[in-house]
């Protein structure tokens, strides 16, 4: 029997990290000591107060069952008071936050549910990747627009085509941004309220990176811009804020009339995050201990970060501190075509495991990203090691 994929399926390339993966396990099978500096995993567990609170909920055999279609109201209700007490937002828990099974899942299905086929989305590149695949599932077609080092990787709005504007009904944003590691102001998120409003576009803004952040920089919120909340949403997750990536929990809040939307969709296609791991996520955003954890992991960061930089600088490499997220953005050494090119070199040379850039789109090519997942004392191992490999080149 001839097995033939639906044309969407067809078009879908093969998932980066799923990519990586692979190569990381040849390379270990070969007996390699692999450092990953790929993925984007934090690498230190979930805090323990939130390990008890589920290791309780768990046991409750009221959380067996199926949760409530539009998720437990402690939870939405958690993550209300989060956004009021960090950006003075205000969010009514019923109709303006929708729990999600992780940010990515309703960042992939936000697509479907306002792009018809041939509408156009306003994606970044470089960009997560799942913004372009949820638009292609949709039927969509993408606009990607620049984020270039001249303009700080923000995307000049000015520079977008009138006839695509005109067309557009999504638009992604992503600050602190993954790859790049590059802040917005609230300055910049005005620009794109009013750039929005004009052109009746919905702005999905990805904050999952909002609680990793350096030297003085506060990560905003898209939504305490006057005006945000009437034509957007903002993403955000426990993964990267709390190590809970395999917990698979995450939200949306922002515009009523696009949660509802979003909400919809997600009754008709799923059945809700477990109750236990709503009642912890509600616990994680509530404890006096959620403060002291972040302070802790930021300074874990900051050490990783400096360490990492301060290496690359002496390399040669022309690079700049982030201020925000886990990752550093690094253009290519010279004599590399490609940073796919680049990024094998280093894994065959080296075991030290890296992102191309490429992989993030057209514009990222001639960078590649680091992730700041594994202790400081292997980022120093790995800089090393990739000092070596140039060296000899």
């Amino acid at each position: 029997m001839l097995i033939q994929p639906a044309e969407r399926i067809s078009k879908l390339p093969r998932y980066l990290f799923a990519e990586i993966d692979r190569k990381v396990r040849e390379a270990k099978e070969r007996g390699v000591d692999v450092i990953r500096l790929g993925i984007g995993d934090p690498d230190m567990p979930t805090p323990e107060y939130i390990v008890r609170r589920m290791t309780s909920e768990v046991q409750q055999p009221s959380n067996h069952n199926y949760p409530p279609d539009e998720g437990l109201f402690e939870f939405k209700q958690a993550v209300a008071d989060y956004y009021l007490r960090r950006h003075n937002v205000t969010l009514d828990p019923q109709r303006e936050v929708c729990v999600l099974l992780g940010s990515k899942e309703g960042i992939a299905h936000i697509s479907a549910c306002f792009v018809n086929p041939g509408d156009i989305n306003l994606i970044p590149d470089p960009g997560y990747p799942v913004y372009g695949i949820g638009t292609m599932f949709a039927g969509g077609e993408t606009y990607r627009m620049p984020l270039l080092k001249k303009n700080d990787f923000l995307p000049d709005l000015s520079a977008v085509d009138s006839v695509v504007a005109d067309r557009a009904k999504l638009m992604f944003l992503n600050y602190p941004n993954n790859p790049t590691g590059s802040v917005a102001k609230p300055e910049f998120f005005a620009e794109v309220v009013e750039f929005a409003k004009k052109r009746q576009i919905i702005v999905c803004h990805d904050l999952s990176y909002s609680e990793i952040y350096y030297d003085d920089y506060l990560p905003p919120s898209f939504l305490e811009v006057p005006g945000a909340k009437e034509i957007g949403i903002e993403f955000g997750s426990l993964s990267k804020t709390f190590n809970m990536t395999g917990w698979r929990i995450g939200y949306a809040v922002g515009c009523s009339a696009v949660v509802e939307v979003l909400n919809r969709y997600k009754t008709n296609i799923d059945s809700g995050t477990f109750k236990a791991i709503q009642h912890t996520g509600a616990e994680a955003f509530n404890s006096p201990s959620a403060e002291l954890f972040r302070k802790e992991m930021c300074r874990l960061y900051r050490e990783r970060r400096d360490t990492a930089v301060s290496a690359l600088l002496e390399m040669g490499f022309d690079v700049r501190a982030p201020l925000g997220t886990f990752y550093i953005w690094a253009p290519l050494p010279a004599g590399f075509a490609t940073s796919v090119e680049f990024v094998s070199y280093v894994l065959e040379k080296t075991g030290v495991v890296l992102t191309p850039g490429r992989g993030f789109g057209e514009y990222g090519e001639g960078y590649f990203r680091l992730a700041l997942t594994v202790e400081t004392a292997r980022i120093s191992e790995a800089m090393a090691r990739i000092r070596k490999a140039l060296s000899c080149r």
